[in-house]
């Protein structure tokens, strides 16, 4: 069995959607050894940076939350890897055409933003809407992408909104350098946060699960 860990690593000077430097994490420390009795700190996280899942109510206003969207026998579920490291801007319903996406697959779509330190900057690899609407006519359970969004602020938001119409997870952040394409068991677990349009998520690809 091979863990594969496609999840972001969190610090102060990890990359941000579009670089934005609002995203970065904060740590700080409420304690600290020799003169407290033990080390503490605190880290404080806009929850769509790094390896994230969102939920509706991210683009939707009484949208449904993190806790009741992300239903924790969908994130532990086979994803298939898919090599799209040819696309240099958005990819499209004709990139993925000639791919063999099944119903009810974990998509993850592995583009040349793994193989950017800055996880692309403002021009990172994105899902057009013909991409979106041909994974929701497909009828996949969940896409995954390694950019810090699917989208890069369309207007309308309309590649969010064709997955979440039909119940789409959307995984975002995440690393596939070392993920050749192929199958896997995909463990993407979301923290258990009330109230939340999204959730950080350790995401892993295990190979020879049974």
């Amino acid at each position: 069995m091979r863990i594969i860990d496609i999840s972001m690593r969190i610090e102060p000077r990890m990359p941000t959607y579009k670089n934005r430097p609002e995203k970065a994490p904060v740590h700080s420390w409420a304690a600290r050894l020799p003169q407290d009795s033990v080390n503490e700190s605190l880290f404080t996280i806009n929850l769509h940076t790094g390896t994230h899942l969102d939920a509706p109510l991210h683009m939707r206003e009484g949208g449904a939350t993190a806790e009741d969207y992300l239903p924790l026998d969908r994130l532990i579920a086979k994803a298939r890897v898919f090599d799209l490291t040819g696309v240099r801007d958005g990819i499209t319903a004709d990139d993925l055409a000639p791919l063999d996406i099944q119903k009810d697959d974990f998509v993850l779509l592995k583009t040349a933003n793994s193989f950017d330190e800055r996880a692309g900057g403002e021009k990172f690899v994105y899902v057009r809407e013909s991409a979106a609407l041909y994974l929701a006519q497909k009828g996949v359970s969940g896409v995954g992408i390694d950019a810090l969004g699917i989208e890069r602020d369309q207007p309308g938001h309309k590649s969010h909104h064709a997955l979440l119409d039909r119940g789409i997870l959307i995984l975002e952040g995440l690393r596939l350098a070392d993920a050749e394409p192929g199958e896997y068991t995909l463990i993407a677990l979301p923290l258990r946060l009330a109230g939340t349009e999204g959730a950080p998520a350790r995401a892993v690809l295990v190979e020879g699960l049974a």
